[in-house]
């Protein structure tokens, strides 16, 4: 399945890089626990291959389309690879082709990453949602454009996560209503003045790198969202200095009250884990709901 990726870049990217493009050597390298992943090593310098034969047929499709909007908004303020080639999952497999980013240090990438996140949250449209349906991981992600950030949540978030679990997991009839009423009680929990942002949406400390050029974000899962829905899955995992969250809070402080709900959000992540993995993820949701009943 490699060599056919490889023999397809060969042959499309000789015309957009030159007739002398060519792949010279391929290195895996690891992609993770979903996707197959390869160092290329070309004539026009160093590529970065993420594949799979099994994924849903556009999940490199829309990943490309989440780099691209966090490239365009990030500007400057972060790193975002450029996306040179996706493909579809057809006969040949899914794909993606980014531009290789070196790992390296320079100074102050900490605080860099904490301001490049506020740059991202401070591009604030009107509505929540996203262009099209995407994936966190192998998850699908239901991104229909809602003016309400309460009914976006509930809908297409903790409704949307649960009716998943429904098709596929063991759920009680029990701790399907402690969701129920969580989900009823939203509009109680949650801000009603709460401001569009870009997110990466899956932020957790293997989502970003600091590169020789400075911090950069890879592997989105990307929509506009309440900013706190990213503060919430940076907080469940850790691996964010309290430099990147100083220089975040400077550059865009914080409301008051966050940290009360940043438990509500990360119930959508936990019942993504418990969707994806099983095991114990379920009570540990079922555990923090209960708290806001």
């Amino acid at each position: 399945m490699t060599e056919s990726i490889i023999n397809y870049l060969q042959d499309e990217l000789s015309e957009p890089l030159g007739s002398d493009f060519q792949i010279q050597r391929k290195e895996a390298v690891g992609g993770g626990c979903i996707n197959h992943a390869y160092r290329l090593h070309t004539t026009k310098g160093v590529f970065f291959l993420k594949w799979n034969y099994s994924c849903a047929d556009d999940l490199f499709i829309r990943e490309a389309e989440c780099l691209r909007e966090l490239k365009r908004v990030a500007g400057d303020a972060l790193l975002v690879p450029e996306v040179i080639l996706a493909n579809e999952a057809d006969e040949l497999s899914g794909f993606i082709l980014l531009e290789y980013l070196e790992s390296g240090t320079v100074a102050g990438q900490e605080a860099k990453l904490g301001r490049g996140l506020a740059r991202l949250h401070r591009h604030q449209p009107s509505e929540f949602g996203f262009f099209h349906d995407n994936y966190c991981g192998a998850t699908p992600q239901l991104n229909d454009w809602n003016e309400s950030w309460v009914e976006f949540f509930a809908q297409n978030r903790l409704g949307f996560i649960l009716r998943l679990i429904k098709n596929s997991r063991d759920i009680s009839a029990t701790d399907l209503r402690v969701f129920e009423n969580l989900i009823d009680r939203l509009d109680l929990l949650l801000p009603h003045n709460s401001k569009a942002s870009l997110i990466h949406g899956d932020l957790w400390s293997g989502n970003y790198l600091y590169s020789s050029r400075g911090p950069a974000l890879i592997d989105p899962a990307s929509y506009y969202a309440d900013r706190e829905m990213e503060l919430s899955i940076m907080q469940m995992f850790g691996g964010f200095s309290s430099k990147t969250w100083a220089a975040y809070n400077e550059a865009f402080p914080l409301a008051s009250g966050w940290e009360e709900r940043v438990q509500i959000y990360q119930l959508y992540h936990i019942l993504n884990h418990y969707y994806l993995f099983g095991g114990g993820y379920l009570q540990q949701a079922v555990s923090i709901a209960r708290k806001y009943l």
